[in-house]
């Protein structure tokens, strides 16, 4: 796949360039060096992946994280504390997209947004407020469901160093299952809503056509009957039977399993290069929230 034609840059080749930027801001900081992992590493890489992608400038970027921190933070004061607050993060971000696909139709450029603005699909083209709906989409779980993946991953490494070991000492062959083995053990997204289209029964429960039913991902991943020792990190672990925490295949997929999946193997790549040392040294600042699985704030030393 070629990102940019002008360049001949593949996606992997692109993201591990884009990934080694912020590195050169943390790493010339020295040995010894304490960081809040999250806040320093985790956080601003998948931020400027998607803000890059999209052709947002560098300069927006905090707003945009700020946004999505809101929107997904529901339930934790620090984020969140009233729903006006939740609303005008939603109408925030959402006129900020409006205004981006409105100008790219008009000035076309090398990014996304440009890309889906122009697009025609059977003679029709995407609305801006179409486009404002998918760019909350795109940006909000593009952004901070790798972060969670990254920040929980580091911490597993941290705590099974033979994992580390087997991983670090022989990259290629492990980081497939690695990574994979990252998600199913994380569950960056705890659950989603959806509506029965027809009578069916599931683990000898009659559900019938209409009634809304919850899908708990965490308790999916680590499924007894599914699963051989569930609760254990193996980042040897096959790949199949799948790990759903993209989902469980349909159209509900996650659109960005494959990007998020080597966003974490270039993350983790780039730490073992300029890092190796680096370990988590405080307990995670958890988000107060029963959807997202994210850590806000974890210290760690190299």
């Amino acid at each position: 796949m070629v990102l940019y034609p002008e360049t001949g840059m593949t996606a992997a080749l692109w993201l591990q360039r884009q990934y080694q930027q912020p590195f050169t801001r943390v790493v010339p900081i020295g040995v010894n060096a304490t960081q809040d992992f999250v806040q320093e590493v985790a956080a601003p890489m998948p931020l400027q992946i998607i803000c890059e992608m999209m052709g947002i400038p560098a300069v927006d970027e905090p707003q945009i994280l700020a946004w999505t921190n809101t929107i997904l933070g529901v339930g934790d004061p620090e984020y969140t504390s009233t729903f006006d607050d939740l609303f005008a993060a939603g109408m925030g971000l959402f006129q900020y997209a409006q205004a981006l696909g409105e100008d790219r139709l008009a000035h076309p450029a090398d990014d996304l947004t440009s890309v889906m603005m122009h697009a025609d699909v059977d003679g029709e083209r995407m609305s801006s407020q179409e486009f404002g709906s998918f760019f909350i989409l795109l940006v909000v779980a593009g952004n901070e469901t790798t972060r969670t993946a990254i920040s929980h991953g580091m911490r597993l490494l941290t705590q099974h160093p033979d994992q580390r070991n087997l991983w670090w000492n022989n990259w290629d062959l492990h980081t497939r299952t690695a990574v994979d083995e990252i998600v199913r053990y994380a569950t960056p997204v705890v659950h989603f809503r959806r509506t029965a289209t027809a009578d069916t029964v599931v683990g000898g429960q009659k559900i019938e056509a209409g009634q809304k039913l919850v899908m708990w991902y965490n308790s999916a991943n680590r499924d007894e009957s599914v699963y051989d020792r569930p609760n254990e990190f193996d980042i040897t672990r096959s790949l199949q039977p799948a790990q759903v925490g993209f989902g469980a295949g349909g159209p509900h997929f996650c659109l960005g399993a494959n990007l998020a999946r080597r966003e974490i193997a270039v993350m983790f790549d780039e730490l073992r290069r300029r890092m190796p040392t680096i370990e988590v040294t405080s307990e995670p600042d958890y988000l107060q929230s029963s959807f997202i699985n994210g850590i806000k704030r974890m210290q760690c030393s190299w």
